[in-house]
């Protein structure tokens, strides 16, 4: 008896480890296709009652290795854009600007994903597939192995192999959610948009060791 349930525990231990490798290595592939991507995109801070606590209109661009802009338009203009040698943090409202050196360690999980920094994803999360239909949709639902995590689940779901939505559960039950429209991916992107050349007359706070 104690065979058979020790050899039930080795298969079922056995495949969560295929089923682990086999949806990080189809989550790399769909993620190592995306050389750039422009895109809309809706951003929604959800309480943990389902109430919308805010809801934002972006516009992004993206370029490997390291370009990435991210502008919201409403409620209230800001602008995020790095080089990946600078960061670029700009507040119209405010008339100012913060300048610092780019980190890419410190950046968002998904602005890491969408650069294909996926090496620690094994090691970092439980990830499943949640389905992967003919049509192909994917899903995936990535769950951190570390107990000081902010979040409790990331979600990450493609349509017909294009990025869709990524929800990002935290802990404290809040949930931003990113809903991406009218993409454009691997289209040629200038560097420029990376760039940020300060309007004059703002105020520069410059925070930046590399010169």
């Amino acid at each position: 008896m104690h065979r058979i349930l020790l050899a039930l525990l080795i298969c079922v231990l056995f495949n969560g480890s295929l089923a682990q490798q086999g949806a990080l290595e189809q989550l790399n592939s769909m993620l190592v296709s995306i050389e750039s991507l422009k895109a809309d995109v809706v951003q929604l801070i959800v309480e943990s009652d389902g109430g919308i606590l805010e809801e934002s209109k972006i516009k992004m661009y993206f370029k490997k290795p390291n370009g990435f802009y991210w502008e919201t338009i409403t409620p209230f203009r800001e602008l995020i854009v790095t080089n990946g040698v600078k960061l670029w943090n700009y507040q119209p409202d405010l008339e100012q600007v913060v300048i610092e050196d780019w980190d890419s360690s410190k950046s968002e999980l998904a602005a890491q994903l969408l650069n294909g920094e996926t090496e620690n994803l094994g090691s970092d999360y439980q990830i499943e597939q949640l389905h992967s239909l003919d049509s192909g949709d994917h899903q995936f639902t990535l769950t951190p192995l570390a107990t000081d995590s902010v979040y409790d689940r990331i979600s990450i779901s493609f349509v017909t192999s294009e990025l869709d939505q990524i929800y990002l559960n935290s802990k404290n039950g809040q949930q931003t959610v990113w809903r991406f429209d009218a993409i454009e991916r691997n289209e040629f992107l200038e560097d420029s948009v990376f760039e940020f050349e300060p309007p004059v007359g703002i105020e520069i706070i410059e925070n930046t060791y590399i010169q």
